[in-house]
């Protein structure tokens, strides 16, 4: 055999070549990786993404109330403490203390799907009849309950309301899921359409800042999203976020909804409560309280820490890395 020194200064040069390829294809792979990680790890440490970044290690879903018929309408107050419906029995507005204390809050009241506190310390309603003891009929409206005296002023009449939000401006937003539309009330108390063509609107909540409304369908898989112009009027809607929807079903069950400080999005729905944040994206399905349905979440409690849950029969509560915004009050100013 002849020796080609020739032959194998190449061969050695080649294989230097191939191993110096690869080396950088590894270093270039482990820097995109690296840079792909960090990115993710940004989006979490803003709270942003995930919804490990929301829930705290060994804190669970707390049964603080039980007994009731079927429970809806969450909401609170300045304080933390907690108010709900309870359809299934009695004509009360119930209330839990920041303490845990269950008590009668307005007696002899309509049945409510939707309950708000406005800016001017009323609490707004959803009514489903009947009236009680109050003055009225048994129509379905949107009304305004003073307190404590519970006195009641009608806001919109033969209208079909489901939940309704209430901003600082006194606006108060409201779904009607039959008509697939949302209505507005004005600080003035004229009604008008907000918007159209949703498909079984339920759930209704607004950004910390107050210029966006999110609304949710129970019969459809979107999460629509609406700009707030300055007369409280809707513009630019769209279907802007998407309900993941059991297997075998054709609708996501997108029921009641909350925000909390940082722009996230709650929904109770047939899965359980769907977090998404500020930019649309969905951070993970939170389990519900019980195999029960959950159909309305607020953020109660003290420091508006805990996200409370009307499970069916019974009230939760479980403690987040979130607080909740109280709509009722200015929104802070943008520095």
């Amino acid at each position: 055999m002849i020796h080609n020194p020739t032959n194998e200064a190449r061969n050695t040069s080649y294989c230097r070549v191939r191993a110096a390829a690869r080396s950088l294809f590894v270093l270039f792979v482990s820097l995109v990786f690296a840079l792909f990680q960090t990115s993710l790890t940004a989006q979490n440490l803003a709270g942003d993404m995930a919804l490990s970044k929301v829930l705290i290690e060994g804190e669970d879903w707390q049964m603080v109330a039980e007994g009731f018929g079927f429970t809806d309408a969450a909401c609170t107050d300045d304080e933390g403490n907690f108010y709900f419906m309870d359809l299934g029995k009695g004509t009360a507005i119930q209330k839990i203390s920041t303490a845990g204390q269950v008590s009668a809050f307005l007696e002899g009241v309509p049945k409510c799907s939707g309950l708000k506190f406005g800016p001017d310390g009323r609490l707004y309603a959803c009514t489903q009849g009947p009236t009680g003891n109050l003055a009225g009929t048994a129509k379905k409206q949107v009304v305004a309950l003073e307190v404590p005296s519970g006195k009641l002023t009608v806001l919109a009449d033969d209208v079909q309301p489901n939940d309704l939000v209430v901003s600082h401006k006194g606006y108060v937003y409201f779904t009607e899921t039959g008509k697939g539309q949302v209505t507005i009330v004005d600080a003035q108390g004229h009604v008008r359409v907000g918007a159209t063509g949703i498909n079984a609107p339920n759930g209704i909540t607004l950004s910390p800042d107050q210029g966006t409304l999110a609304v949710s369908e129970f019969r459809g898989a979107a999460v629509w999203v609406y700009r707030i112009l300055a007369d409280g009027s809707l513009d630019v809607g769209a279907p802007y976020m998407t309900l993941r929807v059991p297997v075998g079903k054709t609708d996501s069950g997108g029921d009641g909804s909350t925000t909390d400080s940082a722009g996230r999005y709650y929904v109770t729905s047939h899965l359980g409560i769907q977090m998404f944040d500020a930019t649309g994206r969905l951070g993970g399905v939170m389990e519900k309280p019980s195999a029960k349905g959950c159909v309305s979440v607020a953020f109660a409690g003290a420091g508006h820490g805990y996200l409370y849950a009307c499970a069916s029969d019974r009230i939760y509560r479980r403690k987040l890395q979130a607080k909740g915004v109280l709509f009722f009050k200015a929104p802070p100013a943008r520095p």
